[in-house]
């Protein structure tokens, strides 16, 4: 594993070639997707935070535009996993609370679109979820789907890169913890672990994290499972955190350990108390990079 220091130069969030921050001009005379009645594309927590932890949670909500109604799902589909990250929004609440930190939560529903995904991914408005059809989905034009883009997925990614910028400009190396929640069967296939540790190449925070995870000797920890960190492209990671060389981990615990008030205060102090002597490391106070060869 290679890796090297550099200095961002500036304040300003990460460039890339992911569209973040140039909206598309709308239309004359196009009726906005969201009205007066529909939630806000994003929630922050704690704005005026002073750490350098930023906590984000990409699939915090199942809420859709009600423009849209229900995308053509009897209300059950939209109760499960496919609609959104069960418990991962409480779970990220509380975490804010014990760390004091910012967190931003996704909005809407990940049928809406997918704020953890590049644009061209054609799993950004999911047609097909976990063998469920999304028949609000089917058949979209390009203007639909850029209302979607400029009203949701934009308006989210801003403010993650403009809480990253703040932490910059308080001269703090931002550390970026990404909040999910996973179903413990997919396919038929059940999921053993308890939480998985999703990374990449940058080993500061998850390595240390699934040691102390293992060594509490009660929870079966994933190492990239359910899903793995690796050579991903177009998450809220991808685009925030991993091309400025800022530390970051992303979590995954299993959703029927998190469906009660019980079970997140149970996981955020598990969580609170693994993490917390970690978050003062010193190699997490500088920006280093791990290319990818």
């Amino acid at each position: 594993m290679t890796s090297s220091t550099s200095s961002d130069g500036g304040h300003g969030p990460v460039a890339h070639d992911r569209p973040v921050t140039a909206p598309f001009p709308a239309r004359a005379g196009d009726v906005p997707l969201l009205g007066p009645d529909d939630p806000p594309p994003y929630t922050v927590v704690n704005p005026q935070a002073t750490g350098p932890l930023l906590i984000v949670c990409d699939h915090a909500s199942r809420a859709l535009p009600r423009a849209l109604g229900s995308l053509g799902l009897p209300e059950e589909e939209l109760e499960r996993h496919i609609a959104y990250d069960i418990g991962a929004a409480a779970l990220s609440h509380r975490l804010a609370a014990r760390f004091a930190a910012t967190a931003v939560l996704s909005g809407y529903s990940r049928l809406l679109i997918d704020p953890n995904r590049n644009l061209d991914d054609p799993t950004a408005i999911p047609v097909i979820s976990d063998g469920v059809v999304i028949p609000g989905n089917r058949a979209l034009d390009a203007h639909a789907q850029a209302q979607r883009v400029d009203a949701v997925f934009r308006p989210y990614q801003e403010a993650v890169g403009q809480q990253v910028a703040r932490i910059r400009a308080s001269g703090q190396v931002p550390i970026l913890l990404s909040v999910h929640s996973f179903t413990p069967t997919m396919r038929g296939v059940a999921r053993p672990w308890h939480i998985g540790v999703l990374w990449d190449r940058d080993p500061r925070l998850p390595v240390p994290l699934l040691a102390a995870l293992r060594a509490d000797g009660r929870w079966c920890v994933g190492d990239n499972e359910p899903y793995s960190g690796r050579d991903t492209t177009g998450g809220t990671v991808e685009t925030h955190a991993t091309p400025a060389g800022y530390p970051n981990v992303l979590l995954e615990v299993r959703q029927d350990l998190i469906t009660d008030d019980g079970g997140v205060d149970l996981w955020a102090q598990v969580l609170g108390d693994a993490l917390a002597p970690l978050l003062s490391a010193a190699d997490l106070t500088i920006i280093r990079h791990y290319p990818r060869v």
